[in-house]
């Protein structure tokens, strides 16, 4: 019954999103993204929100996925960060590091290595030198997931981009 008010739980957050004049709002707060990149309809229940991102160098769009599993929900900060760092096919070059967004502490995470692609459950295509950008942002309830994946050259194009985004939550009007 819990996993069922669970899912019933993301897919009306899912369709409760919200996305204009460049901003995401997830779990209560309002993310600004750069005008270059488009906010897509989530694939699935898990997906809170998707910013797609075209990039020269990408074979194909990347994309910054958002997850909010609801209150109380989604781990804590380590076992996330340890699970995102064994997406790769051995141990990554990475760097964890707390960053301060007025006065919240916002966790970002760099790797890069050979990522193993594809969905949690099903098969993985091993993707060589790729970068994993993630971050970790507190929510009211419970924390918001980001994450993206690409070419290592490609995702180096926008990291800073991603800095700003996971900079910019505020409370969502």
């Amino acid at each position: 019954m819990k996993t069922l008010l669970t899912l019933l739980t993301i897919a009306a957050l899912s369709t409760a999103l919200q996305a204009k004049e460049g901003k995401l709002a997830v779990a209560g707060l309002n993310f600004a993204y750069p005008t270059a990149w488009t906010s897509v309809p989530p694939t699935s229940t898990m997906r809170a929100g998707t910013l797609q991102i075209t990039v020269e160098g990408a074979e194909k769009p990347m994309e910054a996925v958002f997850y909010y599993f609801g209150a109380g929900q989604g781990g804590d900060t380590k076992a996330n960060v340890d699970r995102w760092l064994g997406q790769f096919a051995s141990p990554p070059e990475s760097k964890t590091e707390d960053i301060d967004v007025n006065g919240t502490k916002v966790t970002l995470v760099t790797a890069h290595g050979t990522y193993n692609d594809g969905a949690m459950f099903g098969p993985k295509t091993p993707k060589e030198n790729y970068t994993l950008l993630g971050a970790i942002v507190p929510g009211t309830d419970a924390p918001v997931f980001i994450k993206l994946t690409g070419p290592k050259d490609a995702v180096a194009k926008v990291t800073a981009e991603f800095t700003a985004l996971i900079k910019s939550p505020f409370p969502a009007k």
